[in-house]
């Protein structure tokens, strides 16, 4: 009897972790529908209970560079599966709460498994043979878009119909399915690093990632120049060098700069701080101009479910997307993919300026945006695999996944100034105006072709994600180690 382990079963194991990442993404969409409704829900002030989804963001940006560097060290599969734990207990938490302070705990715990994406496209590079990778990274990568679009109608549906806990009840069961199907069909990983955690580079990480992201998303509330936004702007500034200087003098960093530094990755992850601001702009825009009301001349008069349902078509076609965008990769090279997701974006949003007037309108922009969408979120694990050994996969997929995620988060705070000063009365109360809305559409399609042009400057070598000469499977590294 031989102890070789069986090989993995390459379409369960895709379907798994693209599973598990689209939970994980549902989780960010979740509150959206009730988020008027918390202050009344847990009897506390808006400006509190705005918590519940800021500090889901703060813990994901901290969670999500340390879980892949853990991965890396001690098992990809591991720590995925210590993630999609804690995504069940704070959706259990969120679940049995009445007041705030245990929604936001909960809120945390859910936020601290966001890792489950750049660890699951990891995973699928270390076992998946090398021609099913491409597509699967693609897929998983666009997940994280998936979750989000489908996630809206959803929690709009559970939200009108059911008690606002029952969101949380069905997140909870959604994770534990996610964490059950892991178990009995992704293997662990045998590519590791080992070494030592570095603690003091992920506290000093933690602290300049929540004092950036605070700043810029508490900076709307607070005032953009009051003490509070300008000090935490300024301990950004003096952290992150000192973080920066203590990485590269460490013998095993949190994160290692100088791989980060070379041309690939840094201008891959300079491209999706573009890409992830141009992302958000439609998920920002796009319902609050179906919700608005007719008699402003521009709003639509939807519900919140029907704006869900809108949105939703984007999510199918980034998962039909993904295919298309691994095949351009293998073809032209997962730069040429990433500019041509940019424009496609670009277009997307040149398009809305034009058509936004009725339902179908919204409907075939955001099939648009979702489209170049999928291009660019299937482009950038291959360019990132391309460019770091398997030893290093994890951590440096989380940092690109952090790059997107501040640009999501400079994309709400930009587009919630530009709305808050381009307004218009309606019923003694100030709206956005049509042209503020137009305003943020064009600063999206900026965005994007911004994304184009610093992704134009990504060297062409290093199309094959996995070299032929690292392990592929559990097996083969078992053997070569």
């Amino acid at each position: 009897m031989s102890d070789t382990p069986a090989p993995p079963r390459p379409n369960a194991v895709v379907a798994v972790l693209a599973l598990a990442g689209i939970v994980v993404s549902l989780m960010q969409t979740l509150v959206i529908p009730i988020v008027p409704e918390l202050p009344r829900l847990l009897d506390a002030p808006a400006s509190d209970t705005a918590w519940a989804v800021t500090a889901t963001l703060l813990a994901a940006a901290v969670a999500t560079p340390v879980v892949g560097r853990l991965g890396d060290m001690v098992g990809k599969r591991r720590m995925l599966l210590v993630s999609a734990v804690l995504l069940v207990a704070g959706s259990l938490v969120c679940a049995l709460s009445e007041s705030l302070v245990p929604m936001i705990i909960g809120r945390v715990l859910q936020g601290l498994a966001s890792g489950v994406i750049p660890l699951g496209i990891s995973i699928m590079r270390d076992v998946l043979p090398a021609e099913r990778l491409a597509s699967a990274t693609a897929l998983m990568s666009a997940s994280l878009g998936i979750g989000g679009a489908l996630g809206l109608p959803a929690a709009a549906l559970i939200a009108d119909n059911f008690d606002w806990h029952t969101l949380f009840w069905t997140s909870a069961v959604l994770g534990a399915a996610a964490t059950v199907l892991v178990v009995l069909f992704v293997p662990e990983s045998k590519v590791r690093t080992g070494g030592r955690f570095d603690l003091l580079g992920a506290a000093g990480m933690a602290a300049g990632l929540i004092c950036l992201l605070l700043a810029i998303s508490k900076g709307a509330d607070w005032g953009w120049t009051s003490a509070t936004t300008l000090g935490l702007f300024a301990a950004t500034a003096l952290i992150l060098p000192a973080w920066g200087w203590w990485e590269l003098r460490t013998s095993q960093p949190l994160v290692d700069l100088r791989t980060t530094a070379r041309r690939q990755v840094l201008v891959t992850n300079l491209a999706s701080i573009a890409v992830g601001f141009a992302m958000f702009a439609m998920s920002l825009v796009l319902p609050q101009l179906l919700q608005l009301p007719e008699q402003t001349g521009y709003g639509l008069g939807r519900s919140m479910l029907v704006a869900g349902l809108v949105m939703a078509p984007s999510g199918l076609v980034m998962m039909a997307t993904a295919p298309v965008s691994a095949a351009v990769s293998r073809a032209r090279g997962p730069k040429v993919t990433l500019m041509i997701g940019a424009l496609i974006v670009a277009a997307g949003y040149g398009l809305n300026i034009l058509l936004m007037s009725e339902v179908w309108h919204f409907v075939l922009v955001s099939c648009v945006i979702g489209a170049g969408i999928g291009f660019t979120y299937g482009s950038m694990p291959a360019l990132i695999m391309a460019a770091v050994p398997a030893s290093e996969t994890a951590a440096a997929n989380s940092l690109n996944t952090l790059m997107r995620s501040i640009g999501t988060s400079t994309a709400s705070a930009i587009a919630g100034v530009i709305l808050a000063q381009m307004t218009t009365n309606f019923g003694g109360y100030a709206l956005p105006s049509e042209n503020g809305f137009k305003v943020v559409l064009a600063v999206g399609a900026g965005a994007a072709l911004l994304a184009f042009a610093v992704a134009s400057f990504i060297p062409r070598q290093g199309v094959p994600p996995t070299p032929a000469t690292e392990p592929k499977t559990p097996a083969e590294a078992a053997a070569k180690s």
